[in-house]
């Protein structure tokens, strides 16, 4: 019998586009799905496994190493929402050190702890940022995490961010074995967004792997500590969840992106009205 594969996968994308809050409603859909899911979160915030502890908020890696040296797996892991794996790396004390090194520091003692068992079917790293850069780009620089997708809107400054991200998978890519699964819309109704998704998309060479559209339920599930799907499993946003976490289990079409030039990207934006031409064209003067 063939052994089975772990998909380990990274989520990115601009701060603040919802990145946290996608991972944790995927992976619950996942974890309906009787998959076997570690969430390991690699923001110094330590806010990626929240709504899958019901809001426990978890010690993290780098404190518990500060506090108490010797660390047990028991003591860092706590199990979630369908028996999901969550732990938070946490990040260094304020004004001090790199956080991105608390990503490669728990990574390297999960790995010595025995995390990553035989059963496990996910592992998804949530990673701060937008740029693929230093302690954040260790899921894929050191081969950890070999698909990546990353969470957009149709906001400009998102598609930017997403558009830089790319570079740096492409450049990892070249060296190892890192691969562009798809961009995950986190939908703000913006006019055409969906169109615009699926144009940006094409053009890095990707595929808009779903589009999620904006719904209040996602606040009103936070508020609550949850997902959406153990805050009201019968909602439609539930089901929108379970059908992006069907799309990525069944995802076999994986990419080396072909990153946009500025120019390039901005042409995509004033065809699809995200930039006003005239506005523009007055601003390259300048």
């Amino acid at each position: 019998m063939a052994e089975k594969e772990l998909r380990q996968i990274a989520i990115y994308g601009k701060g603040g586009i919802g990145k946290s809050t996608t991972t944790q409603n995927l992976t619950a859909g996942l974890a309906e799905l009787g998959k076997k899911v570690m969430v390991v979160g690699c923001d110094p915030k330590a806010d990626s496994t929240r709504l899958l502890l019901g809001g426990l908020h978890q010690k993290t890696v780098l404190d518990t190493l500060r506090e108490d040296g010797d660390v047990q797996l028991d003591s860092i892991m706590k199990e979630g929402f369908g028996g999901t794996r969550c732990v938070e790396s946490g990040g260094p004390e304020p004004g001090v050190g790199c956080a991105g090194r608390g990503i490669i520091t728990s990574i390297g003692l999960l790995e010595r702890l025995g995390a990553y068992t035989e059963d496990l079917d996910y592992v998804f790293y949530d990673v701060l940022g937008d740029v693929v850069c230093g302690g954040f780009a260790m899921p894929i620089r050191e081969g950890k995490a070999k698909e990546i997708y990353i969470v957009a809107s149709g906001e400009m400054m998102a598609l930017y961010a997403a558009n830089n991200i790319s570079k740096g998978i492409s450049r990892y890519a070249r060296t190892g074995g890192v691969r562009l699964g798809g961009i995950i819309c986190n939908s703000r109704n913006v006019d055409r967004e969906k169109e615009l998704l699926e144009a940006f998309a094409k053009e890095l060479g990707t595929q808009l792997i779903y589009f999620v559209p904006r719904d209040n339920i996602v606040q009103r599930a936070e508020i609550n500590k949850k997902t959406v799907i153990a805050y009201d499993p019968n909602s439609k946003q539930a089901d929108e969840y379970r059908s992006l976490a069907e799309a990525i289990d069944k995802n076999t079409f994986l990419t080396v992106p072909k990153p946009m030039t500025q120019e390039r990207l901005e042409e995509i934006l004033i065809e699809h009205g995200l930039i006003d031409t005239e506005e523009y064209a007055q601003a390259q003067a300048i």
